[in-house]
Parts: structure tokens; C-alpha cells; sequence
């Protein structure tokens, strides 16, 4: 496909009050936000308004961080999203599940479940979890290591895809006359045994509207590429600078093919934060808004937490403590692909502490401007072959993505690079993907040959 036809997905990850750390300080949305699903409805909205993609949750089965400083409590993704996707007519909606503390057949039937509700525009974001604090909620005393958090989170994807794929397309007779519902031998039990596994099968529900929920992956750590490229319709990466989203771009893209898959059918969409104002001076008097509520201790602990060093060690206006670093080893509790953008950041342009911690607030690239500026970057690094779409994270929710919508997506559509509307209804439609046929009518037309 040529550059002139491509146009790029867009995803809105609703994070909270904002991307930024003290987004719930400025109160444009109550404090109780998180709890009231109509303040998640009203994003949605607003993001379909502009043709997005989907809405993005972030999720983990642990309070994250201190209540003392930060609203807290999460309403479970699975059940928010299905009564947002009721709530709108087009927009994807990627719930984030983790196959650390889930079992498949549970896991595939609930999103099986908002793919129907929906009318096909479910996805799920298969992540592991590394913190002690949600193994804890488990009866288990701390996180399994990185390698088995990955291992079982590869076989935990071959389960649920088989059971997305135990039912064929043409399963379904529904013939009321002569009372036949469906073919029992296009109805499969997957027999799977594994290492972590064991799963007869099959799943308790039909085939869902896009075959198969469209499945996202977010790890940044060898372990999370080799999940990410095999299974993975859609990847949301770290990447800081354009020199490293193309290479994470071109080594997922030949991952995939390694697998015997078309490049084309993985999406690349790295994540931004933004800072949008009518002017760049504008946009920078609402960032340092931000910034003044944080404060330099809340920037010193924010860079502290991604990199796995205590405070102590950190001084907000010298270079990060190379030495300290070592072989640059991410901390086995912490986010490997977070860690990795922060660290390559920082060593590409020299940055001081204080430097690193206004340069990226969600763990994300960070960019601050007018429309024009922000349209400016997503183009940038589409045109690069640095992302097939990106992964939004404005500051601070509802204006943030209002902005967007109204100010930068109409620049993206005059430049061609951007929908005017949507053309298809699911969420595969929206990211230019295929409807995949289920793995057993391969086997159900060679046995029938």
C-alpha cells in the first residue's frame, strides 16, 4: 500500500483524570470520576466524534500507588466498557486483562461476551503483572519472574484463540422449522494440555462478530515482542524518539513475518501524551499549571519509580546515575518497556533528571503545542514508518481529548492521513484488518475432503 493510501489509526487511552500525574488537581472533572461510568461515556463521545479507532483502559487487579496523593478505585474494564460501547455507536473499546491472574476460558468468554454486546468493536489488552501487591490479592507471596509471567502469557493466548475459534463461522443453522440449531461437528472441542493449561473445551458462546475480539499487547520486554508478534493484532509501545520507533517498528514487523504472518495485519501505535493549547505559549502555560501541582519532588519520584532507583540516589539537575545503572538492567517489578524508553531518552540527548521528568509524563513521548504541532508529529512519524497509528494520553480529560478532536483531527484529514468517517462498524473494520477464519474449518474441510 502507498504512503498516499495509508491513513493512521488513532486510540484514545482514557488514564484516569488525564495523562498527566495531577490532571484531578485542576478539576475540570470531580474527583469521584473514576466511579461514574457517564464521565467515560462522555470521552467515548467525544473521541467518536472525531473517528477514533477505540478507547483504551488501563487496568490492574491491585491499588495502585498511595491513596494519599491520587484518586483511587477502578471500575472492572470488562463491565465499565460494555456499558460505554451501549452508550456509542462505532468507537473500538480495548479492555485491559491480565493473563497473570485470570484463567482463558473465563477471560475469553467476557470478552467474547462485549464483542456481541458491542456488535464488534471488543478488544482485549493482554498484559502480565509484575507487582508483588497483585499477586498478594491472590494467595501467592510475590510476582512470578518476568520469563514465566511471559510463558504462560503466550500459552494464555494460544488457549483463548482457540476458543474464540471453537465455533465456525457456519456453525449456526438456526433452521426453527426442522429444528436444527447449529452443525456438532463445526462446534469443537479444543482438548488443550499444556504446561499451565488444560482446557477441553469448547467455549460456551458462538462465534463473536469479528471472529475473534481484536487482541492488543503492550509489553516492551523480549518476552512481551514474542507474545506481541505472534499473537497480537495491534502493539502500543514506549518509544521516545523517531530513531527508535522506526527500529521497534521494522523489528516487530519482521517478527511477525517470522511467525508466517502478514506484517500488514500487525498494527504499530506508539503512545503520545499531550499538551494541546490554541498557541504553543498557551499550550506551555497549561503544562506548567500541571507541572506546579506535581512539583519537583513528584517529578524526582515519578522518574525514581520507571527506572527502579530509590529517591536517595537521584539529584533532579545532574544526568541519571549511569554508573548506577549499570548493564541498564529494567527492575523485574517494574514496566521493562517503560524503563527502556525512559533510559534511551535520556542517554540520546544528554538529559538532566529535571529534563527527563518534563520530557515524559505517562511513561510516554510527551509533546506540548498548538494543533498544528501535534499534527505535525503524528505525521511525522507516520510518514517515517514509525507507527501504523498512535495511542493518545492527553493531559487532562474532558478538554484534552476535546481538543484533539476539534482542533488536530481536522488537520489530519485535510492532509489525507485521517478518516472524515467511519466505513466499516467493527473495530477490525477501523484498523484496516481482516476477519480471521476460524483455525478448525481448515481442519473440518480437509477431514471433509
Amino acid at each position: 500500500m502507498s504512503t498516499s493510501q495509508r491513513q493512521m489509526s488513532i486510540g484514545m487511552n482514557i488514564l484516569g483524570h488525564g495523562g498527566h500525574q495531577s490532571a484531578w488537581r485542576i478539576g475540570e472533572a470531580p474527583w469521584s470520576a473514576l466511579q461514574d461510568v457517564k464521565y467515560f461515556q462522555n470521552i467515548a463521545r467525544i473521541s467518536e466524534r472525531g473517528t477514533l479507532d477505540a478507547i483504551f483502559l488501563a487496568d490492574g487487579p491491585a491499588l495502585a500507588g498511595s491513596v494519599a496523593g491520587q484518586p483511587a478505585g477502578r471500575l472492572e474494564p470488562t463491565v465499565l466498557l460494555t456499558a460505554v460501547a451501549l452508550a456509542t455507536t462505532h468507537i473500538g473499546v480495548i479492555s485491559t486483562l491480565s493473563t497473570s491472574y485470570n484463567e482463558p476460558y473465563n477471560l475469553a468468554r467476557r470478552v467474547g461476551s462485549m464483542d456481541f454486546i458491542s456488535g464488534g468493536r471488543a478488544a482485549w489488552n493482554l498484559v502480565t503483572n509484575a507487582g508483588d501487591a497483585a499477586a498478594q490479592n491472590f494467595g501467592l507471596s510475590g510476582a512470578k519472574l518476568h520469563v514465566e509471567r511471559y510463558e504462560r502469557a503466550a500459552e494464555f493466548a494460544d488457549v483463548v484463540i482457540k476458543l474464540w475459534d471453537s465455533w465456525e463461522d457456519d456453525a449456526i443453522i438456526g433452521d426453527h422449522v426442522n429444528g436444527h440449531y447449529a452443525h456438532p461437528d463445526k462446534v469443537h472441542q479444543i482438548n488443550y494440555v499444556g504446561k499451565h493449561f488444560s482446557v477441553k473445551g469448547p467455549l460456551n458462546l458462538p462465534r463473536s462478530p469479528q471472529g475473534r475480539p481484536v487482541i492488543v499487547q503492550a509489553g516492551g520486554s523480549d518476552g512481551g515482542k514474542e507474545v506481541g508478534s505472534r499473537y497480537a493484532d495491534a502493539i502500543f509501545c514506549t518509544q521516545t524518539t523517531l530513531e527508535d520507533g522506526i527500529a521497534f517498528y521494522d523489528e516487530m514487523k519482521t517478527r511477525a513475518a517470522a511467525w508466517g504472518r502478514n506484517p500488514e495485519h500487525l498494527k504499530i501505535m506508539p503512545g503520545l501524551s499531550t499538551v494541546i493549547g490554541s498557541t504553543e505559549e498557551e499550550a506551555n502555560r497549561r503544562s506548567d499549571e500541571l507541572d506546579a501541582y506535581q512539583g519537583a519532588d513528584g517529578a524526582l519520584a515519578q522518574v525514581a519509580q520507571r527506572i527502579g532507583i530509590p529517591l536517595k540516589e537521584l539529584d533532579l539537575d545532574a544526568p541519571l546515575p549511569w554508573a548506577r545503572l549499570g548493564d541498564l538492567t529494567p527492575p523485574e517489578s517494574g514496566s521493562h518497556g517503560f524503563f527502556e524508553a525512559q533510559i534511551k531518552l535520556a542517554k540520546r540527548e544528554n538529559l538532566t533528571v529535571r529534563q527527563l521528568s518534563k520530557r515524559i509524563r505517562s511513561g510516554h513521548r510527551l509533546v506540548v503545542g498548538s494543533p498544528e504541532q501535534i499534527a505535525d508529529t503524528l505525521t511525522e512519524w507516520f510518514l517515517a514508518g514509525a507507527g501504523d497509528g498512535f495511542n493518545l494520553m492527553p493531559d487532562y480529560f474532558p478538554s484534552g481529548a476535546e481538543i484533539f478532536v476539534d482542533h488536530v483531527v481536522p488537520i489530519l484529514r485535510k492532509r489525507g492521513l485521517f478518516r472524515h468517517e467511519y466505513t466499516g462498524t467493527t473495530l477490525r473494520e477501523h484498523l484496516g484488518l481482516p476477519r480471521p477464519v476460524s483455525q478448525y474449518a481448515e481442519r473440518s474441510s480437509v477431514t471433509a475432503s
